[in-house]
């Protein structure tokens, strides 16, 4: 199957504040992952994993190395163009929900489409479409105080689903949810990945929540430490909490 994405002995250093001080955040990572992949990247607090989501996800690039996404550097790409990609062809699920406050859950899933070449008569159907994928069809005009934390990520999940990226990324995506909608929005994502196909690329410090994947790759001080398949992937629930 064709990779998404190849990275090549990817390094990321920032400067401190001395001109000749650096702090070295990733170091030689070289790795790849192919078209409906689901992948779980594991570490402890300063292994690179924020690093790496936001090279990952065009929010940075690298100081060295290589980035092929979708056959093309991203070196060879204008700030506008990588902007448009980073709206296109990338969906973002964080911890933290980013949604909109007094907004309904409608508005906040449509945002992305004003970014888009997506004309906006199609929006309204785009982000319905989505919001019925997660399940949430009936909480459309409710505003995210009205809506429990899973719901809340739910809506997330349909906000970065609606332009049909190619990869989503999610970051800590149960980190803020309790075991219950833990588990119900990771088996929304994981249905994603196996009957829609999609990509995900899940940040995750959680064994249990990276178990939903095919493969784990665990960093530790900037560096791979292992890349291993998941040998008994956990499944996904078919009974989902409406």
């Amino acid at each position: 199957m064709t990779n998404i994405i190849e990275v090549k002995h990817l390094r990321k250093t920032y400067q401190d504040g001395d001109a000749e001080a650096q702090t070295v955040a990733l170091r030689d990572v070289s790795f790849s992952v192919r078209k409906g992949e689901f992948l779980a990247i594991m570490g402890p607090s300063g292994s690179g994993k924020s690093t790496l989501l936001h090279l990952l996800g065009l929010l940075d690039t690298p100081s060295k190395g290589s980035y092929i996404f979708d056959g093309k550097n991203i070196l060879s790409y204008t700030g506008d163009e990588l902007a448009k990609m980073r709206n296109e062809k990338i969906g973002f699920v964080f911890q933290a929900f980013n949604l909109l406050a007094r907004t309904s859950v409608l508005e906040n899933v449509k945002l992305p489409l004003a970014y888009s070449d997506i004309p906006e008569a199609q929006w309204d159907e785009k982000a319905r479409a989505a919001i019925e994928a997660v399940g949430l069809g009936h909480r459309m005009e409710h505003e995210p105080a009205e809506l429990s934390g899973g719901e809340k990520q739910r809506v997330a999940i349909a906000r970065a689903l609606v332009t049909n990226p190619d990869v989503i990324f999610a970051d800590e995506p149960t980190g803020n949810l309790d075991s219950k909608s833990g588990k119900n929005v990771m088996s929304i994502i994981q249905d994603l990945n196996e009957r829609q196909g999609r990509t995900i690329i899940l940040i995750t410090h959680e064994t249990s929540t990276a178990e939903h994947s095919e493969r784990i790759i665990r960093l530790i001080d900037g560096e791979i430490e292992s890349d291993t398949k998941v040998a008994r992937r956990l499944k996904a629930s078919d009974d989902l909490v409406k």
